[in-house]
């Protein structure tokens, strides 16, 4: 997506590469100076997001109730947070309202092998539903989580609990810090990358973890948002 992002500082993996297949999570340094300064730049960066990104809040409210007045304006499913902690995370809704009665049925169309669910065209999606994704407006709500310190702007993808009952132990290597509104796998190719290849880039994050890290994240983060065609 970025053909020269792999170079950088970060060594940003994203053609979903196994370059770090065989490391284990070795870095044992205290963080403490970054655990603090992280908090804050989280806690300031979404409580701004929350309050500039308000308008935007209200006219997919608006929307999302247009489409299906019925349903809900926001989505809640109950993820795995830091050492396997369950927390209730926050989305727009893009699906229909009986989203998750109509899973079982849809199993068997899984286009990402491992401890995941995705589905191109998946038929639980709204109209506003599909365009709130692929630009992934959808995931906006989450700056709340991030206040209430379930989640941190950057770190891994916030996992589900059936995925977690089907981790290795060292899958789980990867539940051993704050998950994360946006990380490595969400810029290296999403989507098109297998759930091993995810792990990959998650415990390469966590080893190399800093603040200047997680501002590149954000910066490509941002241009994603703008430019990806790997959401769905």
């Amino acid at each position: 997506m970025y053909p020269n992002a792999q170079r950088d500082e970060v060594e940003v993996v994203f053609e979903g590469t196994s370059k770090y297949t065989n490391h284990t999570l070795e870095d044992t340094r205290p963080k403490t100076l970054y655990h603090m300064i992280k908090r804050i730049m989280d806690f300031i960066f979404a409580f701004m997001g929350l309050i500039l990104l308000s308008p935007l809040f209200l006219i997919v409210a608006i929307l999302i109730k247009l489409e299906d007045p019925k349903g809900s304006i926001f989505f809640y499913q109950t993820r795995i947070g830091k050492d396997e902690k369950p927390f209730r995370m926050y989305k727009f809704r893009s699906m229909v309202s009986n989203a998750e009665d109509l899973l079982g049925n849809l199993l068997h169309q899984n286009e990402i092998s491992g401890a995941m669910f995705k589905i191109r065209d998946d038929p639980r999606i709204t109209k506003i539903g599909r365009f709130i994704r692929k630009t992934s407006i959808d995931e906006l709500p989450q700056l709340w989580n991030v206040i209430l310190g379930d989640m941190s702007l950057v770190g891994p993808r916030p996992a589900l609990p059936r995925e977690v009952e089907q981790y290795s132990s060292y899958d789980k290597l990867r539940l051993k810090v704050i998950p994360g509104c946006t990380g490595l796998w969400q810029i290296s190719g999403r989507n098109g990358l297998n759930f091993n290849e995810m792990v990959e880039l998650d415990l390469h994050y966590i080893r190399q973890r800093g603040i200047l890290v997680d501002l590149k994240i954000i910066i490509h983060t941002v241009r994603v948002m703008f430019g990806s065609k790997d959401a769905f």
